[in-house]
């Protein structure tokens, strides 16, 4: 009767969790994505899809590699901008939920998360069709106009219209419950989205003899999706704090979200929103999904969230050595290769307790 207690509890945690998540996410990491290349996509193995997402994944099976390409390139920008935080955006093999349960609750965090994976699969997808990888889409050929003085349109402008429509119609899919949630997921879904557009800038080729630039040819390009990446952390830090509100509709009961303090100005289809509050991290809890802070790298000169009284939670911190092999003493050779010398440094390593 214990045992069979306890794999209730277990049950009824796994499904909460998947309640809330979009466990499609798994597909972006471990085995699942290496052999996307290779293999084709049958739609109804990717876990966690909702009607409308197999549908779409059916009909557009071509371009399910670059959403699963967004999402990859969302997560690992997600532990860039996070690497020195008590929260490092931490993943967990062989789960469904790759999170864990930090992203179950309305917090600072799961914003952050949705409009970065939201982003990344929409220019994932945009870069695709400007690559040709997908042959049902391409080059964007409206966002023109007259030229300018000494250059003139040319190359493949990044369709990142349809690319947010991809990423629209897919990750928003599950979010079409009368719920807090579902608003607060929609509402960063899109920030992350119009992060891209707003980013999207002239790049231009010169053309002439020894790159004279005599003409130039330009195009409408993505930036770096690293631009994306800090942009999205300023909106993670200035995020809105909201609350629920209930109201009765025709069809039920229906939960929006409305600004917690009123002197704000109320968040634009820029900024992302929660309505709960973040766990420290400090220490170990599966319930909320922290792995805590001992033996993390800290950074004993930073008086930021990376250094070590913050990041180590007031606990203190250990100091050792670290052996480094190095190439040093380079010289150029002419013509023309450079050679190194390999040396030994020793670096002072601090390490929470």
């Amino acid at each position: 009767m214990i045992y069979l207690g306890y794999f209730l509890l277990l049950f009824c945690g796994l499904t909460r969790v998947m309640a809330s998540y979009p466990i499609w996410w798994s597909l972006a990491v471990g085995h699942q994505y290496t052999s996307l290349g290779t293999q084709p996509i049958l739609c109804s193995s990717i876990p966690g899809l909702v009607p409308k997402q197999l549908r779409f994944c059916r009909n557009y099976v071509e371009i399910m590699p670059s959403v699963a390409e967004g999402v990859k390139i969302g997560i690992q920008e997600c532990q860039h901008q996070f690497r020195g935080r008590r929260w490092n955006c931490t993943t967990i093999n062989d789960n469904l939920a790759i999170f864990g349960p930090v992203l179950d609750k309305a917090t600072r965090e799961s914003a952050f998360v949705h409009a970065i994976a939201s982003a990344g699969v929409a220019f994932a997808v945009t870069r695709a069709c400007s690559e040709g990888s997908a042959t049902i889409c391409g080059c964007d050929t409206q966002r023109k106009g007259p030229p300018g003085e000494g250059w003139k349109w040319g190359g493949c402008s990044e369709d990142v219209e349809f690319g947010s429509m991809v990423s629209r119609e897919f990750a928003d899919a599950r979010e079409n419950r009368p719920d807090a949630r579902s608003a607060m997921n929609r509402q960063n879904n899109e920030a992350g989205r119009v992060s891209i557009t707003e980013h999207m800038y002239l790049k231009c080729k010169c053309h002439g003899l020894s790159g004279s630039c005599e003409v130039k040819t330009c195009w409408w390009s993505q930036p770096d999706f690293r631009v994306i990446g800090d942009y999205i952390k300023d909106k993670y830090d200035s995020a809105s704090e909201m609350m629920v509100e209930k109201h009765r509709e025709s069809r039920g009961w229906v939960e929006t979200l409305r600004p917690k303090y009123t002197f704000f100005k109320p968040p634009t289809e820029t900024d992302l929103v929660y309505y709960e509050s973040s766990p420290n991290f400090c220490e170990p809890n599966p319930d909320t999904g922290s792995f805590g802070t001992r033996d993390r790298l800290c950074n004993m000169t930073s008086h930021g969230i990376d250094g070590c009284d913050l990041l180590c939670c007031g606990r203190g911190h250990n100091t050792q050595t670290e052996k480094r092999k190095e190439k040093c003493h380079c010289i150029f050779h002419w013509c023309c290769y450079v050679r190194c010398q390999e040396c030994t440094r020793v670096y002072d390593v601090h390490i929470c307790k």
